[in-house]
């Protein structure tokens, strides 16, 4: 449903994820908006139908309240707007509670293929559903509130240094920039040191979501977010493990020359090629991408023959240029332009006077045509690409828009973010070329660097991308206990990532907890898939296109051909299941990694050379010292 990706888009928004899991003691609809109860008696068919149709009409009017007051909170943050959106939150959260609960009501009924699958998005539409027990709703509710609250409260406050407590927000550039081993292992200690007070509440988390799971006909929480692909539990849970494994051998290879990388970098007394990196040691308080660390690994020969950022601040390029640019792709493709609205409603810039969150966003307020872009554009490279991405949210949201309320949404929640960076995989050299912001385009000897510091942050983000699910399912289904959470925790970091801790571990910690998804109750296995299905969107439209080039060359702009087909998959929204959406584009029913190896091809063929080279001369150095 439409709420879902509102949620997902917004910068101070993953508090509206976290908030269907609030409000729970609010249940009867005389509670939630002075509507009755459905009335005792039989279900029938014919009270399916209407509970739905009355179920979109009551969303698509809170929706638009929420997409409202949420607008005005972000772009003007005070107390007062904070409370209005937090009210029309809440109202909006205690009606899907409401709703999905209500819709339990008619699953043993037969069904038309619409109302089943209404009824079901509602009630997958709850992250955490709460037990029917008043009292336990309302510690749910507590506990839920309170760990989101510490989380953004979390300081690391160094021993000796009074007064003197880092944020998240002050430590990520430490472990971004800093080379100095010692202060990235203060950095990742310390914030993982405001975890541990989390442990006891998370785990009566786990046990009452789980009891209102089960009392809604799922297994346990987990199998309630793996019912949400159309598809069994079990059979997502082996279609998550499929693809790592197809992944697999690029991030090995990619790994492995990270690892002597910073050997020689740090000495072999601290990373060892036997052994697990050092999480403090690649960029990132959650070692999740590695891009940071670039500078580090790049080639010798990296240069692509220009600057970007220096081309588009020589031109005085302004912020709606930037946006003007990324309307032209999408256009070129056959889609439409933007409507006026989105011009004249959206945050290119950062006011002067008053603070707004910056975080670049996509939202469409009335899920018709007022889509709007929230961002604070800087004139660079790197937002030149996000305004692609986030223009593809835009695009996805006006195609669904004549779908009814329920089916506003893409076809499983990895598709939205997969759309918008397939399209920023397009912003190649030879788009930058067609479009004049470059004159020439470097030859395929310039694409090593440049497909290395995609894959830091691509590649290198799979294994985390799949692992903090798969440790929260082993959580909820009771696989592993409280007393287990941290070293279940690092056999799956060290099984999938091949990373250690800087420093000796134990059950007093928490270290899942420093992760926010964790303690606001955030899914995560959409990002693994956006990270598989962006490439194999990407090789299917290239296809589409007729190009037959290396597939990281290929940029699908000004191609009618694939932007129809394009155009095809985002109208369905999610009114049928994924795999026919999947097959609309791509002519697949599976999703399929194969393509992110095909993309990466030439950069693993470089890879896989460097580490024989290296290792030939590791040998030569062993026999040498015999």
């Amino acid at each position: 449903m439409r709420l879902s990706h509102t949620a997902r888009r917004r910068a101070g928004a993953a508090a509206l994820m976290l908030s269907l899991t609030l409000s729970f003691n609010v249940v009867s609809l005389a509670q939630t908006g002075g509507r009755r109860a459905p009335a005792a008696g039989r279900p029938t068919v014919a009270g399916a139908n209407e509970f739905v149709k009355q179920a979109e009409q009551r969303l698509a009017r809170l929706n638009l309240k929420v997409s409202r007051a949420s607008w005005v909170q972000e772009n003007f943050i005070t107390e007062d707007t904070e409370l209005l959106a937090a009210e029309a939150n809440e109202e909006l959260t205690a009606a899907v509670t409401e709703l999905a609960l209500a819709a339990t009501r008619f699953d043993r009924l037969s069904l038309p293929h619409d109302t089943r699958r209404k009824l079901m998005l509602l009630k997958l539409a709850l992250v955490a559903p709460a037990p029917s027990n008043p009292t336990e709703r309302e510690e749910l509710t507590k506990i839920t509130a309170s760990l989101a609250s510490d989380y953004g409260k979390g300081k690391y406050c160094p021993e000796g240094e009074k007064g003197k407590c880092l944020t998240l927000s002050e430590l990520e550039p430490i472990m971004a920039e800093s080379r100095d081993p010692e202060e990235l292992k203060r950095a990742w200690l310390g914030w993982h040191s405001i975890s541990p007070p989390f442990k006891a509440k998370y785990a009566r988390f786990v046990e009452l979501s789980n009891k209102g799971a089960r009392e809604m006909g799922f297994r346990d929480t987990g199998a309630l977010w793996r019912s949400n692909y159309d598809m069994s539990p079990e059979e997502f849970a082996a279609e998550m493990e499929r693809l790592w494994l197809q992944v697999k051998p690029l991030y090995d290879s990619l790994y492995t020359y990270t690892r002597w990388k910073l050997s020689e970098k740090y000495g072999r007394a601290l990373v060892r090629e036997d052994a697990p990196i050092p999480a403090h040691l690649l960029g990132n308080m959650w070692s999740q991408t590695w891009g940071n660390i670039y500078p580090v690994l790049k080639p010798e020969r990296s240069d692509p023959g220009f600057d970007l950022t220096k081309i588009l601040v020589g031109r005085k390029t302004t912020p709606q240029q930037m946006v003007r640019y990324g309307e032209g792709f999408f256009t070129s493709l056959g889609l439409d332009p933007l409507p006026q609205t989105f011009w004249e409603r959206s945050l290119f810039t950062k006011p002067q006077d008053r603070e707004v969150v910056c975080h670049a966003s996509a939202w469409d307020v009335d899920a018709q045509r007022d889509v709007r872009l929230k961002m604070c554009i800087k004139i660079n490279a790197e937002d030149f690409a996000v305004v692609h991405h986030e223009l593809g949210h835009n695009y996805y949201q006006m195609a669904y828009a004549p779908q009814p309320n329920l089916y506003q949404n893409s076809a499983n929640d990895g598709f939205h973010e997969a759309v918008g960076d397939a399209v920023a995989l397009s912003v190649t050299p030879e788009y930058l070329k067609r479009i004049g912001l470059i004159e020439r385009v470097p030859d395929e000897s310039a694409d090593t660097g440049l497909l290395l510091r995609l894959a830091l942050d691509k590649v290198a983000f799979l294994p985390f991308g799949y692992l903090v699910d798969q440790w929260r399912w082993k959580v909820f289904s009771g696989e592993v206990k409280p007393t287990d959470y941290n070293r279940a925790w690092w056999e799956l970091r060290t099984k999938y990532q091949g990373i250690a801790p800087p420093a000796p571990r134990s059950e007093s910690d928490f270290d899942a907890g420093a992760k926010y998804h964790v303690p606001a109750n955030t899914p995560y296995a959409r990002y693994f898939l956006a990270a598989i299905l962006q490439f194999q969107f990407h090789r299917a439209l290239c296809r589409e296109a007729g190009f037959t080039g290396p597939l990281n060359r290929c940029s699908i702009y000004g191609n009618k051909a694939a932007g129809a087909k394009l155009r095809q998959m985002l109208a369905m929204g999610q009114s049928r299941p994924w795999p026919e959406a999947l097959k609309a584009l791509t002519g697949e029913e599976r999703m399929d990694a194969t393509a992110i190896i095909d993309y990466f091809a030439p950069l693993k063929r470089w890879l896989d050379e460097q580490n024989a080279r290296h290792a030939r001369q590791t040998d030569a150095a062993r026999t040498a010292a015999k």
